[in-house]
């Protein structure tokens, strides 16, 4: 396995009754990595604490070999995609895909060309032009993982981004596109899933996690 590009050691947190204790897992480089596990188990939290939207109450995550913990989520070199997807409403779907380009003061023409090219590849071109009020859950789905791909972050956080899909979508086409696109990128990936046949098309490892612990980590065959 290449070289950890994430490594979680000793990750502490609590919130309500929850307890997440000395949680520690290292993510090869290039590694598509998913989390599996029970409603309530942490999988979330999991997410979150290394995207910087929770803070925990002690550990460390290295991405790259720098300790995250006190730098904020914009600083911390990754992408997210949540489950509800939370698109801009007063943007068409072209301009939430391209919404990080226009941040990173991209040429209106090179932001137009990478949405329409990122669209082209999830299977969305036709709704370029519509607004996100009008899109149903699984197309609001795409349109947030097309936003988050076009920046081409290295390390992608990903919590259940295609289970509004028909079971067929999901696993014939969705899952087949997220790994092209992890492996053309080199990306390092998260994700969390619940179906196992979207697990067997992704997934390098699986974690099972449970009551905010790695009870045991195995390994597919989708690499």
């Amino acid at each position: 396995m290449s070289a950890a590009f994430l490594r979680i050691e000793d990750l502490c947190f609590s919130v309500g009754t929850f307890r997440m204790e000395r949680l520690s897992l290292e993510i090869a480089t290039g590694e598509y990595f998913v989390v599996t596990g029970p409603n309530g188990a942490g999988k979330t939290v999991l997410l979150k604490l290394i995207a910087g939207l929770y803070q925990p109450d002690s550990g460390a995550i290295l991405i790259n070999g720098r300790n995250v913990i006190d730098l904020p989520p914009w600083r911390r070199g990754l992408g997210m995609v949540l489950q509800e997807g939370l698109l801009f409403p007063n943007r068409t779907v072209e301009e939430n895909i391209a919404f990080g380009l226009e941040l990173r003061r991209v040429s209106k023409l090179e932001r137009q060309r990478a949405a329409a090219e990122m669209a082209e590849r999830l299977g969305i071109t036709s709704l370029l032009s519509r607004r996100t009020e009008m899109l149903s859950g699984g197309e609001r789905q795409r349109v947030a993982l097309a936003r988050t791909l076009v920046l081409k972050p290295p390390l992608l956080l990903l919590d259940e981004p295609i289970s509004a899909a028909d079971e067929q979508a999901r696993d014939t086409i969705l899952c087949h596109q997220l790994k092209e696109l992890q492996r053309e990128g080199d990306l390092t990936v998260i994700h969390v899933a619940h179906s196992r046949s979207e697990i067997d098309r992704v997934a390098d490892r699986v974690g099972h996690l449970v009551n905010g612990q790695i009870t045991r980590i195995e390994i597919t065959g989708a690499r």
